[in-house]
């Protein structure tokens, strides 16, 4: 339900925020049409849920969270579902399943991209998106205790998966 007003103070929200928010996706999909749909959507969403968001900034920000990680989800289901019927056929005891490529590099996104959900939505908000603890505990309705702990363990992770990297 959209009250009298809630378009002109969504449009002002989309100035403020739209370029940055899409170079925030850009970074984290690798497909600047992509994050534009995201981003996009998130604004739709918005203006749906105007009249009950406090803080549209990190509540945008939020909805795209959820939006790439779905679309992280269904990629996985996607590659696992090609790796199991790779090229046409299952693999199986006559055919090798495909290796890594050597042209893969990790870097500090495919690793923050490869934390568990409880995890790698607070990294987004908190470092990527830049919003405080308290605003990234809001926005995923959890207490700042357990987004510090979540924080606290992604970064356990990600030094464990990125040491010795450069």
């Amino acid at each position: 339900m959209r009250v009298a007003g809630s378009e002109e103070a969504v449009r002002e929200v989309f100035d403020a925020h739209y370029g940055q928010l899409v170079g925030w996706t850009t970074r984290l999909v690798d497909d600047p049409d992509l994050a534009h749909d995201f981003a996009t959507e998130a604004f739709v969403r918005l203006l749906r849920h105007w009249s009950s968001v406090q803080n549209p900034r990190a509540w945008l920000y939020t909805a795209v969270t959820n939006q790439v990680r779905d679309h992280w989800r269904r990629r996985g289901r996607e590659a696992a579902a090609y790796d199991k019927w790779h090229a046409g056929s299952p693999v199986g005891i006559d055919v090798a399943a495909p290796g890594p490529d050597p042209a893969d590099r990790l870097t500090v996104q495919g690793a923050v991209l490869a934390l568990p959900d409880r995890l790698r939505a607070v990294v987004l908000l908190h470092y990527f998106a830049d919003l405080p603890v308290v605003q990234v505990a809001q926005s995923l309705r959890k207490s700042e205790g357990a987004v510090k702990r979540d924080l606290f363990d992604a970064r356990r992770l990600l030094a464990n998966e990125l040491e010795g990297v450069r």
